[in-house]
């Protein structure tokens, strides 16, 4: 296996697992959570299964829908459906919920701040999005609308739902939504994995590499 392979699995897996830890310390900063969030805790609330366990379900069945709108999925759609529920209630056993806004706060940044590293990480591992974002540039694609707007109507809804069936929605949602755009963006370049250089013939001109990343890509650029 190439050094650069080796690379972008251990990206993506360690990506997708801190992403399940920072939704877990959400959880338990008690300040509200990401969107996608607040409608998995939603559902654990009126169904008694664990939020991870939701979060695998609903991952599954957001890919289901990638079918009408002839999405693709990749190792790293896949892996986001399981992973990211494992790890967090892996990590949800292991923390505790915590009292008083002394310990709240640094969770729910610490939450946030290394979901946008989780986010950076598993991204540019170009292994293909995870099933909520390609359904937004399914749609997108499919519909003509803006990233912006296909992603803002999807996470209004979710939001919507989730609050309505008792997930948290707080001062955490709010600043979620602010700063993960930012963060990520600022990952994605950090953790960017180069292309390995390939030696062309001399007569054909290489074209532009297309990678899996460029979903992504587009929803941080709205």
């Amino acid at each position: 296996m190439s050094t650069h392979l080796t690379r972008r699995l251990l990206q993506l897996y360690v990506g997708l697992t801190l992403y399940g830890v920072s939704s877990a310390l959400l959880v338990r900063s008690g300040l509200g959570l990401e969107p996608w969030g607040v409608l998995h805790q939603g559902i654990a609330e009126r169904t008694g299964l664990t939020i991870g366990v939701v979060s695998i379900i609903v991952g599954a069945l957001v890919l289901l829908l990638w079918i009408p709108i002839r999405q693709r999925p990749g190792l790293g759609t896949v892996s986001n459906v399981f992973a990211i529920g494992i790890a967090m209630d892996s990590t949800l056993a292991l923390v505790p919920d915590v009292r008083g806004l002394a310990a709240q706060i640094p969770l729910l940044v610490g939450g946030i701040l290394l979901n946008g590293v989780a986010t950076g990480l598993y991204i540019s591992a170009r292994f293909g999005p995870g099933p909520r974002d390609g359904l937004m540039t399914g749609l997108h694609r499919l519909t003509g609308r803006s990233i912006r707007l296909v992603r803002t109507s999807i996470e209004v809804a979710v939001v919507v739902t989730g609050f309505l069936l008792g997930g948290s929605l707080g001062v955490g949602t709010v600043a979620y939504a602010l700063a993960i755009g930012p963060l990520a963006q600022f990952f994605l370049r950090f953790f960017a994995v180069p292309e390995p250089e390939r030696t062309a013939a001399p007569e054909t001109t290489p074209a532009e590499p297309v990678t899996e990343a460029a979903p992504a890509q587009a929803i941080l650029r709205g």
